[in-house]
């Protein structure tokens, strides 16, 4: 049967390849964007979402009420700080925006979705992390984003273990070092690479692995 795979920020970089790739494949992917102009992407639904917003959340959960949803993919994320200085830089106000998305919007997006998600015969949820969050990777700068992604590992680890009575696995990923607008030019590897191995990722997630924490290439993560 076909997935239903909802993968959030799916309007550019590692989304876009994710709902694209899952189209390509006969799946029913659901795209989420913040209110520009969605990407004509042949197979898949769009559907608007700011994932720091309740309000944005409730809407979105009314509007899928009822529909099964087999992978909820937590993708969307900012990136800001990353010419930022430790004399001046990392202004308060940066830390909200950011944390409000990559954490706060996981864990609302995962709450908002929880009926969707137990309308499955096999759910699953996977968080776009970073090597980034990991502790054994610690060469300074980008003080939020390191901190939001490690927040939103331990996010995952917790949901993991408190969303496997209820028979739904949780994996955290670590998409690579992406040739994307956030990655940049000089990254190691295309959007298109990082979905193809991500989207391998997804398929081999079971219960008995929930709580992992792997890159993108199948590798298990220190965390």
């Amino acid at each position: 049967m076909p997935l239903t795979a909802l993968v959030t920020g799916a309007n550019r970089g590692i989304g876009l390849q994710l709902v694209r790739g899952y189209a390509a494949d006969g799946d029913s992917p659901i795209g989420t964007h913040r209110g520009s102009a969605a990407p004509q992407v042949p197979g898949v639904r769009w559907e608007t979402l700011d994932v720091a917003e309740p309000a944005s959340q409730a809407a979105l959960a009314h509007t899928l009420a009822a529909h099964p949803i087999d992978l909820l993919v937590c993708n969307a994320g900012l990136y800001l700080d990353g010419g930022e200085n430790l004399a001046g830089g990392y202004p308060p106000e940066m830390w909200a925006q950011m944390f409000a998305t990559n954490v706060t919007g996981v864990f609302l997006t995962v709450q908002s979705l929880l009926p969707n998600l137990q309308l499955s015969a096999a759910p699953k949820i996977a968080i776009i992390s970073s090597q980034m969050a990991s502790h054994t990777r610690a060469p300074g700068r980008s003080y939020i984003y390191r901190s939001s992604k490690a927040a939103a590992l331990n996010l995952g680890r917790n949901l993991a273990t408190d969303l496997k009575p209820l028979g739904i696995a949780v994996g955290i990923y670590h998409p690579g070092w992406v040739k994307t607008e956030m990655g940049g030019e000089s990254a190691e590897i295309t959007a298109e690479q990082a979905s193809a191995g991500l989207r391998a990722r997804f398929a081999a997630l079971r219960l008995e692995t929930t709580g992992c924490f792997e890159t993108w290439d199948g590798h298990p993560h220190a965390y």
